[in-house]
């Protein structure tokens, strides 16, 4: 591998500050009138024209081409908004509607017109058969296409559907990246369609289905319109999950009527019934447990009744009595699922009893209801305990004039530390209420509490705090020296999601040192903790949980100390020492490479080099940063960073002289 060689000839010097500001005033002033991108060569055309001097043509050249970079970001701003009010407006037509064909129709339509496509259509997973079938149209006109089925891995869709991947094609017939069938290729060549574009309707991490935009010409379908394309599916996906719920719920509720004439055919059995809920209620009254509801129920149907926690009970038998609310059979068993809300407390099961007869069965699960109860009645207790804790951490976060001498007597009532570095956690679950502005949250009290008590139980395990606010919890853990908040994070909202069967997103602050001697940091940190977990949403990280240091360039707007240099060393440090040991000039072949558009032509005439040097360079730049350097996102962090260490440079200079 040929070693890097340094610059043959040094880079045109810096041009003077005050060269800056007579180059680009007429930009700006293009720039301000929205001008076409033409209008901006006229400035240079005319200074060449008048005799300018040198100096002052590379400066108009420079200041031309910033501005046209800065038009070009304007212009992908103002698609990228439109694009966004698109989608805003298809998520809320798409929450009015409650029929699933409805919801399925809506979303066809709304596709075909976002990408401006000929046909839209889409296709819906058949588990039981193993396959992917058309289930809506919009635009079509062949029946056989119509009527489409295609097994998995078959086709562009069968693809998409297997691999819950993108993908594209300008031209089916002649794309060779996925397999045609006989059956597909008839169906696609009697629509007409050439250009395809298909995207995986994802549930979780599972595939439902497959979105698709479709032309009968070739068509290119940019980068931004396979995100459009993909961000529509994501609203398609949750509308289509809640139209099945409520499909769901009403054959549950057209379940439950039959149930209720049968029990009103039967009044012997609801009497029956009625006397074991009696039975169980007296005993709770006189102050009965968990044990000694199982004992009863044992001795009403004559076998062995254990109540067990969540994860020892049969969970295939568990999941499925959670899902419908009744006792289900598991083997030579039956298992009824204790639950409070969507939570799952425990089981109660009972062995080796076959066959159980109706009224049997209402009696375990008239008993798993009274469990439950009884369970909630033993957390309420340990729930005065947990405010305690919150109204701590309340006034950590609202009286920063609060004695420091009385936290700590308080803290240390609860087995808590203030003096010992701490760390300020924010947790929302997925899709719970946030606060609308400065008023109130729209609490959901069942989250609420739910997100509470497992926040709480937690702190407490960990001789922390906890609270509830704006719509979701705080906690304040302690933090080892050498501890890491964003490994925190993200084991905090691996528990919790755990604890709570939903995805719980957390964002960390930077430490707090010693909480007691600084109440007031406590709020800002919490402040950071909270910006960071609303940009995992925003960046659709929702159920996952970081610090400011994991977003990159981003951490710097979110973090309450803006640490530049920890940016520039976590980007470009590989680089920069490698040019301090070997001499070479990799940061300064970086800067050139990007200000030449990425072109290895134009960067070799910038440096004065062979372009085989600049190509071993950039291979050495691809071995220190990893071979995604280039990619949209990684590229626009080592801009902002190749800047920021030039302004630091400037600075040093301008400083040393």
């Amino acid at each position: 591998m040929p070693h890097d060689q340094p610059a043959s000839a040094p880079g045109p010097a810096p041009a003077d500050a005050s060269d800056h500001d007579p180059a680009e005033a007429p930009f700006l002033g293009l720039l301000a009138t929205g001008a076409a991108a033409e209008e901006y060569e006229r400035p240079v055309l005319r200074a060449r024209a008048g005799g300018a001097a040198a100096a002052r043509l590379a400066a108009l050249e420079r200041a031309k081409l910033l501005a046209l970079r800065v038009r070009t970001e304007l212009e992908d701003r103002r698609r990228r908004e439109a694009e966004l009010s698109a989608l805003y407006a298809t998520a809320h037509d798409l929450a009015g509607l409650r029929d699933l064909d409805a919801v399925l129709r809506a979303i066809v339509r709304r596709a075909r017109s976002l990408l401006g496509t000929e046909v839209a259509y889409l296709t819906l997973n058949d588990p039981a058969a193993g396959d992917t079938y058309m289930r809506v149209t919009d635009g079509s006109v062949s029946a056989r296409f119509q009527q489409l089925r295609l097994a998995m891995g078959e086709g562009l869709g069968g693809l998409v559907a297997q691999t819950a991947r993108p993908y594209v094609t300008d031209s089916y017939f002649h794309d060779e990246r996925f397999r045609h069938t006989r059956t597909i290729d008839s169906g696609v060549r009697d629509e007409g369609l050439v250009a395809i574009l298909g995207v995986p309707l994802l549930l979780g991490s599972g595939v439902i289905g497959v979105l698709f935009a479709a032309d009968r010409r070739e068509r290119v379908f940019e980068p931004g319109q396979v995100a459009l394309l993909a961000a529509h599916a994501a609203h398609a996906a949750v509308a289509i999950d809640t139209a099945n719920l409520l499909a769901e719920t009403r054959k549950t509720l057209t379940e439950l009527e039959a149930a209720n004439e049968i029990i009103r055919d039967r009044s012997s059995v609801i009497e029956r019934a009625s006397d074991v809920h009696d039975r169980l209620t007296e005993l709770v009254l006189r102050g009965g447990g968990v044990q000694d509801v199982a004992d009863a129920v044992a001795e009403v149907l004559d076998g062995d009744v254990e109540f067990t926690e969540p994860g020892r009970a049969p969970a295939a038998a568990l999941d499925r009595s959670r899902a419908d609310g009744h006792a289900v059979r598991d083997g030579a068993d039956w298992v009824a699922a204790v639950r409070a809300g969507g939570e799952v407390l425990g089981a109660l099961v009972l062995r080796g009893h076959p066959a159980l007869d109706p009224v049997d069965q209402r009696t375990l699960e008239r008993a798993a209801m009274v469990t439950s109860l009884l369970l909630l009645a033993r957390r309420t207790a340990g729930e005065a305990e947990q405010r305690v804790r919150g109204e701590l951490l309340d006034d950590l976060l609202d009286a920063a004039a609060r004695d420091p001498r009385l936290l700590r007597e308080r803290a240390a009532r609860v087995g808590a530390d203030l003096d010992a570095p701490h760390v300020v956690l924010a947790a929302r679950m997925s899709g719970a209420p946030i606060s609308d502005g400065d008023g109130p949250p729209r609490p959901d009290g069942t989250d609420r509490r739910r997100l509470w008590s497992a926040a709480s139980h937690l702190a407490a395990t960990r001789h922390g705090l906890a609270a509830v606010r704006d719509g979701g919890a705080v906690l304040l853990l302690p933090l080892d020296p050498d501890g890491d908040p964003a490994h925190t994070a993200r084991e905090i909202a691996a528990r919790l999601g755990t604890a709570l069967h939903v995805p719980v997103t957390v964002g960390a602050s930077a430490p707090v040192p010693a909480p007691a001697a600084r109440p007031a940091a406590v709020a800002d940190a919490y402040a950071e903790a909270r910006r960071c977990r609303e940009a995992l949403c925003a960046l659709g990280r929702a159920g996952q949980g970081a610090a400011a240091a994991d977003f990159g360039f981003l951490g710097l707007l979110l973090a309450d100390t803006r640490d530049v240099d920890g940016f520039v060393h976590r980007t470009l440090g590989a680089v920069a020492d490698y040019d301090a040991r070997r001499g070479t000039e990799l940061l300064r072949t970086l800067g050139a490479y990007f200000a030449c558009g990425m072109s290895p032509a134009r960067t070799k005439d910038e440096l004065h080099v062979h372009v085989n040097t600049v190509a071993q360079r950039l291979e050495r730049v691809s071995r220190l940063l990893g071979p995604d350097w280039q990619t949209p996102a990684r590229a626009l962090e080592i801009q902002l960073a190749l800047r920021l260490h030039q302004l630091s440079a400037a600075v040093t200079r301008e400083t040393e002289e």
